[in-house]
């Protein structure tokens, strides 16, 4: 995540937002795909919950089971909402651990404050108590501080940052990034007949990575961009960039729209006011538009966007709220999935197993949210669904792929 203040479950933040912005939004069961281990999901029962914020540092519980050290450093005394969404993510990480049966893990939890110098210490303490993988931290200026540490010693980090700067060999992203989202949709509309997209970009970090995906994702698959314009919440800002991109509309078959749905429907009722055929001219977006403020908005059916498929976010939020009695936060998932895959792989392989051949199998795993792997440079893939609002609700019109090898992502 990035380092400004958190806001809602996966969709922009890099975002200034740890639910699914910064991590952009399964199965009880992570699987490595490539070697055939699966994780346990068995019911099981460990520790409390809410525990009093930490130092910096500090170890913030007791270590949980035995076997590797797993370290999990995460903003658990920082200020407003990052400390919530950090606990949610620690919950998400010891209900992994009680799935699993007997894990064969020493979960470490590390509180970093919300700070870089506290993730480096966080980092240099799990290291001198035997870390032999750091998971976490959210912010990205916090990952840093970790890589620092960790890379030189050779432990490798799994994150949940969606800023794919601080990504690299050894430290990688398992968060929501938005090239995948925009990968997945402009593939499939292009694989629907509609080549040619207008675009508004939000005037934020988030659009800046999302403009730079769709020129990559309209080369790789034909699709011409007729045109681009960034736009602010000012109204005389957006109103000019409405204007201008309007103009191409006539010989677009879809306007992108990266955005979340505190700002989609001002964008869609004035581009319908400036005269544009939302029905010809399809919105498009990412998995910040899985949010069901949208899917009651009259003027957002048909429209559609990318994401990870549902049912595996059902099915964790309730096995979390009857664990904890309270829902999680949209990114808790991916702690559940990175505690999942590093206990698959102790597992079937050995603390030595933990290394950046293992995590970079380029036949991936299967998480909560669908299959996802790890790209070399820390960056990840996932298998996206694709989804239209239709009718007050999210349809699925094409699932997302059950392995890579489909060519669905």
């Amino acid at each position: 995540m990035d380092d400004g203040a958190p806001a809602p479950a996966a969709k922009p933040p890099r975002f200034s937002n740890p639910t699914r912005r910064d991590l952009l939004v399964g199965a009880a069961r992570l699987a490595a795909i490539g070697s055939g281990a699966v994780l346990a999901a068995c019911a099981g029962d460990i520790g409390g919950r809410e525990p009093p914020p930490q130092s910096a540092g500090a170890p913030v519980a007791q270590p949980l089971t035995t076997g590797p050290v797993v370290a999990l450093i995460l903003p658990l005394g920082a200020q407003g909402n990052a400390g919530a969404v950090g606990q949610s993510l620690r919950n998400a990480a010891e209900l992994a651990l009680a799935e699993t049966g007997q894990a064969p893990v020493t979960l470490v939890v590390k509180d970093d404050g919300g700070t870089s110098q506290g993730a480096r210490a966080a980092a240099e303490a799990a290291i001198n108590e035997g870390a032999q993988i750091i998971l976490g931290p959210l912010f990205s200026h916090s990952v840093g501080s970790v890589a620092q540490v960790a890379k030189p010693r050779g432990i490798p980090v799994i994150a949940f940052s969606t800023d794919t700067n601080v990504a690299s060999s050894g430290v990688y992203l398992l968060s929501f990034l938005p090239q995948s989202d925009v990968s997945r949709i402009v593939s499939y509309s292009v694989a629907q007949g509609r080549r040619s997209y207008i675009a508004l970009i939000p005037e934020n970090a988030y659009g800046s990575v999302a403009e730079a995906a769709l020129q990559q994702a309209a080369g790789a698959s034909g699709a011409r961009i007729m045109g681009i314009e960034r736009f602010t919440q000012d109204r005389a800002r957006l109103q000019t960039a409405i204007q201008r991109v309007a103009a191409f509309a006539g010989q677009a078959d879809g306007v992108f729209i990266p955005d979340s749905a505190d700002h989609v429907p001002t964008v869609v009722q004035q581009l319908a006011a400036a005269g544009v055929d939302l029905k010809r001219v399809r919105p498009l977006g990412t998995g910040l538009w899985d949010d069901a403020r949208l899917f009651g908005d009259p003027q957002m059916e048909g429209a559609q966007f990318a994401g990870p498929d549902a049912a595996g976010w059902r099915s964790f939020s309730q096995r979390y709220r009857a664990r904890y009695n309270v829902d999680p936060v949209r990114t808790a998932t991916l702690a559940y999935d990175a505690v999942s895959l590093v206990a698959t792989i102790v597992r079937t392989q050995g603390a030595q197993g933990l290394t950046d051949a293992a995590l970079t199998n380029p036949s991936g795993f299967n998480g909560i949210d669908g299959v996802f792997r790890f790209r070399p440079d820390g960056t990840n893939e996932r298998g996206l669904a694709v989804m239209e609002i239709r009718g007050g609700a999210a349809q699925v019109v094409s699932p997302a792929p059950r392995s890579f090898s489909s060519g669905q992502y």
